[in-house]
């Protein structure tokens, strides 16, 4: 579980960040989970997007799902973008602040 102060910093690293993930008229499809875990092993942090015009799940929605089914915090969302952090269990590159 991530502190307020965790979250303040992780938030901060997520401005310089592109949007990697996308949820589209499909949804919360498999080959999505996949993608972003696979994304969070490599960067530890991830910012996603649900597309508004066709997506069938809000982005608070896609964020908690993922989350849960990867394993990882929901760091924030925003509009239609999120943000999801896991931290690596080998060799972490981020260091949170205590």
């Amino acid at each position: 579980m991530l502190t307020s102060k965790q979250r303040a910093y992780l938030r901060s690293l997520a401005v310089n960040e592109d949007t990697i993930l996308m949820v589209g008229k499909s949804g919360m499809g498999q080959e999505i989970v996949k993608q972003a875990d696979s994304a969070l092993e490599k960067r530890e942090f991830i910012k996603g997007r649900v597309l508004p015009d066709t997506s069938p799940i809000s982005s608070r929605e896609a964020a908690e799902e993922l989350a849960a089914k990867t394993g990882s915090d929901v760091v924030q969302v925003i509009g239609s973008r999120f943000v999801l952090y896991r931290r690596k269990k080998k060799d972490p590159k981020i260091v949170l602040p205590r």
